[in-house]
């Protein structure tokens, strides 16, 4: 079984990318930079709330962007730090001590506004 890092994705609007060519470009940039925020956000949340054992997966926490900006990519990328996601979900031994999740779930809740927000601006 192959090691990988562990992530979660923050994605905008995949489900109507057909209908994006008739989106105006402010718009657009408006949708991305709310996905970039969102993203920002969980990262940050993260890296304040992960296990601070030897500080790596402090300082490894990362986002990435696809789909031209539409969809973010938050967490552990590298199969070094594979070990993530025993502390996230926990182990026989080891209760959970999850960081990822609950910032995801935080952000989950500020992403809708945050996105309305955004777009309202544009539309302005």
């Amino acid at each position: 079984m192959a090691r990988r890092g562990m992530t979660v994705e923050i994605q905008g609007l995949a489900r109507l990318r057909d209908q994006l060519e008739d989106v105006d470009e402010e718009i657009l940039a408006a949708i991305k930079k709310a996905v970039k925020e969102s993203a920002e956000a969980v990262k940050a949340d993260t890296k304040r709330d992960v296990a601070k054992d030897s500080g790596n997966l402090q300082e490894k926490v990362d986002d990435r962007y696809k789909d031209d900006g539409f969809t973010a990519t938050v967490g552990w990328h590298d199969a070094e730090e594979y070990y993530a996601r025993f502390l996230e979900a926990g182990t026989r031994r080891r209760p959970a001590r999850p960081a990822l999740g609950p910032a995801l779930e935080a952000e989950r809740h500020r992403y809708r506004a945050r996105l309305t927000e955004e777009v309202r601006r544009a539309l302005r």
